[in-house]
């Protein structure tokens, strides 16, 4: 499944490098005088292939899941339950994401992806749930590699099916309490940093609890002990959720189909990170839209 993912991706093709930079510096401007604007006109040209660009039918996609490590209260100072209660934010266009969506015109679509939760079959969202949140990572892998390997199978399908409505910009967002958890073990293990250059407070951990959570997430990465050279689906079973593996297929489609990959902060970069060591061609079809507080954030978009 995942091969057949990566395999889609092909890579930017630059026959009209020269042509978008000339039509560009035509403008009645200096050239360069627009700075950030001009390499993002200029990588959304290539990937499209058009000396004519267009955006259409922007979609942030949120993938919600729960964890189970979250259940234990080692590393968050929320219960598990919040995830459910921003998912139902997210529905009722309360959050965030909402106001800043509907001042982009941006559609916004909510993906239920392992939220431990039974959401009514009416909701306007998606219905793609693995399973009732992962494992506890503490005592086993947060999921199997075969349900790891249908997440993100999942992801891509919910991907291609928005592709297929129209659009060509596709942004990923998540929600998942415990998350930033999964992303750090993710990050120090495909960056080979320390946990403590990866670990942040996420929503609020912070003083004691804080170094609760950086000393639990220390003992589970000892626990597993992935070695050097890990597969990339072997560490994303083992760390991650079931909102992280399906955004990573949901980018890699996005990729495939030479569509906008709009990265949201530290839980996307590290599915994105997971998506880039299965397809490195991912990256030219990528923007980061903002670096975080985050304590890992800095690095991972460094890497």
């Amino acid at each position: 499944m995942i091969e057949s993912l990566q395999q889609a991706i092909a890579p930017v093709n630059n026959a009209l490098d020269k042509e978008i930079w000339a039509k560009l510096n035509d403008k009645t401007k200096p050239p360069g005088s627009l700075g950030r604007l001009e390499d993002l006109a200029f990588q959304i040209a290539r990937v499209q292939q058009s000396l004519t660009p267009s955006l259409k039918k922007p979609v942030v996609v949120v993938f919600a899941g729960d964890h189970g490590i979250a259940a234990s209260g080692l590393i968050n100072p929320f219960p598990q339950e919040v995830t459910y209660q921003m998912v139902m934010n997210f529905v009722n266009a309360g959050a965030a994401i909402n106001a800043m969506s509907r001042v982009a015109a941006m559609q916004i679509t909510v993906v239920d992806a392992g939220v431990n939760h039974t959401f009514d079959p009416g909701l306007p969202l998606v219905h793609a749930k693995m399973g009732q949140g992962t494992k506890d990572y503490r005592h086993e892998p947060a999921m199997s590699l075969e349900t790891c390997q249908q997440a993100v199978q999942k992801g891509a399908d919910i991907v291609s099916d928005m592709v297929e409505k129209g659009s060509n910009v596709i942004g990923f967002g998540e929600m998942g309490i415990g998350n930033t958890s999964s992303a750090s073990l993710i990050m120090s293990s495909l960056c080979d940093l320390p946990l403590s250059e990866c670990v942040g407070k996420g929503t609020g951990a912070i003083g004691g609890l804080f170094e609760q959570k950086l000393r639990t997430l220390q003992e589970v990465q000892q626990f597993h002990n992935l070695p050097a050279g890990t597969a990339p689906d072997r560490i994303l079973a083992t760390f991650g959720g079931f909102e992280i593996a399906e955004m990573v297929g949901g980018m890699l489609a996005a990729a495939s189909k030479r569509c906008l990959i709009l990265v949201d902060g530290f839980i996307s970069s590290a599915a994105f990170m997971i998506a880039k060591a299965l397809q490195p061609l991912v990256q030219d079809y990528a923007i980061f839209t903002h670096q975080s507080e985050e304590r890992g954030h800095v690095k991972a978009l460094s890497y």
